[in-house]
């Protein structure tokens, strides 16, 4: 065991030099690795090669006498796509809408709306008011908090614990503060941390008095079917937990099949109580005359049902399992003995939490793009970007190649180290 901040000033010199050497020669050659999203990689997309053809002359194109899904109409989506993501989300019919292919568009037309008009039980629209806040668990994710920053609504940064984010701390705030209008959730294997919500954190939720009365959870339940081991995480039904508190109309629930099938051609869902599914239909009829009908049927007739959508995940996880490995076994291999970095272990999602010490991320991010590794910027975990103790990092190790991906990571660890014996090295000047 090596503990970095054990040793004396010569000894970090020495291994800072050592280091540098190391880094250099790779930055000689000129790499050029994307380690910045979460996305699937093309053996992963290859899954769903059956959705380009699913569809055709001989498919089940009138749902109905009157209604063919090539035409306009059915602005909640199709029945049987209910049906079938309703299995996903555990929900009935009566509380889905099925939008286009993009779950965080569905998350940022509910804000706008909410902005224009309000929600079901607000008094004034949201854009109507003096301030408007939300708390954002953090680390969490960066498109949730750039609706927020797009449309001027303050930030409000909850610590997550290894069970969900700081209740305590939460149900303070929203029982004192009325212009608290909701909360980002990411419930399932978190975004970036992998956590998943425990019932006591969910049922919390439900049931905590808000001072406002309009106040929204917004659960982002973006990875729910995507484990990675055979004991998956099971996170208590929020739709449920909230009509059991006499909350029903509390929360807006949303997925998609972007990491399940393909990302740019998915099908969105969102779910709530079926007032709430009521008010916004009405809304959305003056929004759209149909969503893509024949997208979702492709998808109804490739998932088929959640049986099906299990075990394609499977083969998902078969694809990406052994490149979260490999990073796991990198960061042990290479930096557990300094006592310098810690790291989330994942058992479902896309993204493993990587923790330096504090003041170091910002430096790591710089040192690998120099060095031709692009991550996810240091502070878009957190609220404006601004991580308040610049220490975490999101890896991403989908998309890369097991190849690429052992590149960047030994370029990551490399940096970590150089980031850590500099920050020390000031540390014992001061």
């Amino acid at each position: 065991m090596t503990d970095l901040c054990l040793l004396d000033h010569t000894s970090l010199t020495e291994l800072y030099s050592k280091t540098l050497r190391k880094y250099d020669d790779i930055k000689d050659k000129k790499l050029s690795l994307d380690m910045s999203r979460g996305k699937p990689c093309p053996e992963q997309l290859d899954l769903s090669l059956g959705l380009l053809d699913i569809v055709n002359s001989n498919s089940p194109l009138l749902v109905s006498e009157s209604l063919d899904i090539r035409n306009y109409g059915m602005v909640d989506g199709l029945a049987d796509a209910k049906e079938l993501f309703g299995q996903l989300l555990q929900v009935s019919s009566n509380e889905i809408i099925i939008g286009g292919n993009s779950s965080l568009n569905m998350m940022h037309d509910t804000i706008s709306r909410a902005l224009l008009t309000g929600v079901i039980d607000s008094n004034t629209p949201w854009g109507k008011l003096s301030k408007i806040k939300f708390l954002c668990p953090s680390p969490g994710y960066d498109r949730h908090f750039a609706i927020c920053e797009t449309y001027g609504i303050e930030m409000i940064t909850i610590n997550m614990l290894d069970d969900g984010p700081d209740m305590d701390e939460i149900e303070k705030l929203v029982l004192q503060d009325d212009s608290i209008k909701g909360i980002w959730c990411v419930p399932k294997y978190s975004n970036p941390d992998g956590i998943t919500y425990s019932d006591e954190v969910v049922n919390r939720l439900a049931k905590m008095p808000t001072k406002a009365n309009d106040f929204k959870i917004f659960w982002d339940d973006a990875y729910t079917v995507h484990h990675l081991t055979d004991e998956p995480s099971i996170v208590k039904n929020i739709l449920r937990a909230c009509e059991d508190a006499g909350h029903p109309n509390r929360v807006f629930m949303f997925a998609s099949t972007s990491k399940i099938t393909f990302p740019g051609s998915g099908v969105a869902v969102m779910a709530a109580s079926e007032e709430n599914i009521s008010y916004i239909k009405k809304q959305l009829s003056t929004q759209t005359i149909g969503p893509d009908k024949i997208n979702q049927l492709r998808h109804v007739l490739f998932l088929t049902n959640l049986e099906n959508i299990n075990l394609h995940m499977k083969n998902h996880a078969a694809i990406i399992k052994p490149k979260f490995d490999m990073v796991l076994n990198i960061l042990q291999a290479k930096l557990s003995k300094y006592s310098i970095a810690s790291w989330s272990k994942p058992k479902g999602g896309y993204f493993i939490s990587l923790n330096t010490l504090d003041g170091c991320a910002s430096e790591v991010v710089k040192l690998a793009s120099d060095a031709g590794v692009s991550l996810t910027p240091a502070g878009a975990t957190y609220p404006y970007g601004k991580d308040p103790r610049d220490r975490n990092i999101r890896i991403a190790p989908t998309f890369p190649s097991l190849s690429e991906l052992e590149a960047a990571m030994e370029v990551v660890v490399l940096c970590i180290l150089l980031a850590s014996i500099k920050k020390l090295l000031q540390n014992q000047i001061i």
